[in-house]
């Protein structure tokens, strides 16, 4: 997992290979322009989600975890306090993985709480389990999913 902001993002764009792609895309895009939905970068390589959603409290976040894809967490607007949790430390799952949805919930508590301001960012890897949408208010973010293992053509 790393906490980081925009303006620090580069030390992180060698660490995968479409990571770059997703750092030019939000330098060269009006985020705050994009209404809510899915945006293609690179097909099911590379693609965001705009979010316009009200937060909840702790007790209602469930630790999630992804195998396919890395998730970029970039807030826009309001502070979404994300849990986090190493996902060999989860050991109570709510259902079995959905290859489908890429998407496993787990009932254990965040071992930790990140407090993620507008311009600011979480890269949540398949190894991390998170609790994100966390606010007392509404939240605006963008959430890039990256695939972890991509079959990079030669137009990355």
């Amino acid at each position: 997992m790393i906490f980081s902001t925009l303006a620090q993002s580069d030390r992180y764009a060698a660490l995968h290979p479409l990571f770059p792609r997703a750092f030019e895309f939000i330098r060269n895009t009006n985020l705050s322009a994009l209404a809510p939905g899915r945006y293609p970068i690179l097909g099911e390589e590379l693609f965001v989600i705009v979010e316009n959603v009200s937060g909840r409290n702790r007790e209602k976040a469930k630790l999630e975890c992804h195998r396919k894809y890395i998730d970029i967490q970039l807030v826009l607007e309001g502070v979404d306090e994300m849990g986090w949790k190493p996902l060999s430390d989860c050991r109570e799952p709510v259902d079995d993985y959905s290859a489908e949805r890429d998407i496993r919930f787990f009932r254990d508590l965040p071992a930790s709480w990140i407090a993620t301001p507008p311009g600011t960012f979480c890269i949540f890897f398949p190894e991390d389990a998170h609790a994100p949408l966390v606010a007392s208010g509404s939240i605006r973010k963008a959430i890039f999913k990256i695939a972890a293992e991509p079959m990079l053509s030669e137009n990355a």
